[in-house]
Parts: C-alpha cells; sequence; structure tokens
C-alpha cells in the first residue's frame, strides 16, 4: 500500500481546524501531521514534519498564509511541500501573491468536502488547482490588467515553438487529453512537453505555468475556460 498523503491544517480559527482535521483524518488514503493557527507555527511544523500538503489560510495572524507559503516554498528543507490555499472571499486580494509565493492551488472554504479531499490530492500528485471563479479573477484583476509592480519580467527563452503552443492551452485551461487533440499529439508527448515547461520556466506545478504565460505576454486574454487541476 502506498504512503498517506500527510498533510498540515493551518487556520487560526480552532473550530475551523478542527474541522479539516476531522474530514481529514476520517478520509483513508490521508493523515493530518500537524495544526497550526499561526503562518509562523506554519512554517515551523512544515520544517518539522516536511508534509505532502499544507492546507494553509491567508488571513492569520504573527505572519500571514502569504509569507508563510513563500518560506516554506523558498526554503530548500520544504521545497517539496506543497501549499493548497484557503479563502473566505473568491475576491481575495491576495490571489496573485499566494501563487506567486509558491501556492499550488487555491480553493474556496465553504467548497464541498469531496472537493476539498480531491484538492488535496490533485495537489499532492504535483498538480495545480484553483476554483474556476479565482481563475477568472486572477486572470481579469492580476494578469489582463495594468502592469502590477510585484510582476517582475518574465523571458520564455528556451521554449519552443511546440511548446509555446502547450503552454497557451495550458494557459486556457486545456487538460492534456484535450491538447493532445487539439494539437494532434499523443497524450503522452503532452506530458513530455509540459514536464519541459515546467523545468525551463522553473515552475512547480500548472498553476505556476499559467502565470508563466501571462507573465511573458505569451497569452493576454482573458481564458475560454477555468484552469483545472
Amino acid at each position: 500500500m502506498s504512503e498517506p498523503v500527510r498533510v498540515l491544517v493551518a487556520d487560526d480559527q480552532a473550530l475551523l481546524r478542527g474541522s479539516f482535521r476531522v474530514l481529514v483524518d476520517n478520509e483513508p488514503g490521508f493523515t493530518v501531521v500537524g495544526e497550526a493557527a499561526t503562518g509562523a507555527q506554519a512554517v515551523d511544523i512544515a520544517r518539522e514534519e516536511r508534509p505532502d500538503v499544507v492546507l494553509m489560510d491567508v488571513r492569520m495572524p504573527e505572519m500571514d498564509g502569504i509569507e508563510a507559503t513563500r518560506r516554506i516554498c523558498g526554503a530548500p528543507g520544504t521545497a517539496g511541500v506543497r501549499v493548497l490555499m484557503l479563502t473566505m472571499f473568491d475576491l481575495d486580494s491576495y490571489v496573485y501573491a499566494a501563487l506567486r509565493a509558491g501556492a499550488s492551488g487555491f480553493l474556496l472554504k465553504d467548497v464541498p468536502p469531496a472537493d476539498l479531499l480531491t484538492g488535496i490530492s490533485v495537489v499532492a500528485a504535483g498538480e495545480g488547482l484553483l476554483a474556476p471563479s479565482v481563475t477568472r479573477r486572477l486572470i481579469t484583476e492580476f494578469v489582463s490588467g495594468p502592469e502590477p509592480v510585484h510582476r517582475p519580467p518574465r523571458r520564455l527563452d528556451g521554449v519552443t515553438d511546440r511548446e509555446r503552443e502547450v503552454l497557451t492551452l495550458v494557459a486556457r485551461g486545456l487538460s492534456n487529453a484535450e491538447i493532445s487533440v487539439r494539437l494532434r499529439l499523443s497524450v503522452a508527448t503532452v506530458k513530455t512537453h509540459v514536464s519541459h515547461l515546467l523545468t525551463k520556466l522553473d515552475s512547480r506545478d500548472r498553476a505556476q505555468l499559467v502565470i508563466a504565460a501571462y507573465e511573458t505576454g505569451l497569452v493576454s486574454a482573458a481564458p475560454r475556460r477555468p484552469v483545472e487541476g
């Protein structure tokens, strides 16, 4: 049997934190390795336990979820830890900053329990996950709008023409299977292109590839479909 997905729950609300713990611990294939009430605690526990996934609240005392995510994802010892951000608001102005900090996914706290567990699995597997409404806000407010001062210039040096085509479709929200049909490639070939893009663009997952596609100017209009894991 495979090892269970190890989860750290970080939320400043004890009742909500406890609810997440019960949900995750009662699901076969998952186990909670710790709870954190602040961002600082989340960083410390992540360093100690090195969970597969951190369920990270955006707004917490002492250190917010974005800074905690930056420290977890940016440190060599915890670089393999995936962060799934949770928020009460799909208009949260911190969505873009959280993804830039290294978060692999973003979901609303009122997501159905089954979808949250699926989200944890998706992120643990190395995929990116964005709630559809969050994706639309992300593209509309933070990417298609005026150039934010916190967005460093990015380039597509070394990316082949075919990889550019794949990246464009990833940013449009197409799955590997859909990209294979669109470009008349095998799914295995598409996966290889995506893997090369992740390496060349120094991206952790598909969510980060979406950001890269817009930051480099490869895609400038809002996607026709929401990004899925």
